[in-house]
């Protein structure tokens, strides 16, 4: 019996850091989540690398600058949802710009939380990448 295709999805999350805090996005809206905490994210438009990915959804999201040697992927992750997933999780201390949700009708809101004492409703996978990434796990994969 052959196997189910999934399309593929890269998308590029964004480990915002200040002290020892995470910025979380509120979804809603999405069709996908909603309700639940994640990070500033998005999928590869094409013709882009993942780096330039990320850069323009802080700005589309959250208001900020990003430069690319402030950026360092510390997470990827190869999992299934309703499609298969190539997530590049990436860290990043320092940026420019206020933080704002530039996007209210798909986030209810951008927060700052305790990477060690995250939301409940945290989407689980993002749980999961930022645990990998503290333990040093550069790779893993879920739901297979």
């Amino acid at each position: 019996m052959a196997k189910e295709r999934f399309k593929l999805c890269v998308s590029t999350y964004l480990f915002l850091e200040k002290e020892d805090k995470i910025l979380l996005h509120l979804r809603q809206n999405t069709g996908y989540a909603d309700g639940n905490y994640s990070l500033v994210a998005g999928h590869l438009d094409g013709n882009e690398t993942a780096t330039q990915a990320i850069i323009r959804e802080a700005k589309e999201e959250a208001n900020i600058i990003i430069n690319p040697e402030d950026l360092k992927v510390v997470h990827i992750m190869h999992r299934t949802s309703d499609r298969e997933n190539i997530d590049i999780f990436f860290s990043c201390k320092k940026w420019t710009g206020e933080i704002k949700n530039l996007e209210p009708h798909k986030c209810g809101g951008l927060t700052f939380a305790s990477k060690n004492n995250l939301p409940e409703n945290t989407l689980e996978y993002v749980k999961i990448a930022l645990s990998n990434e503290k333990s040093g796990q550069f790779y893993s994969e879920l739901g297979f």
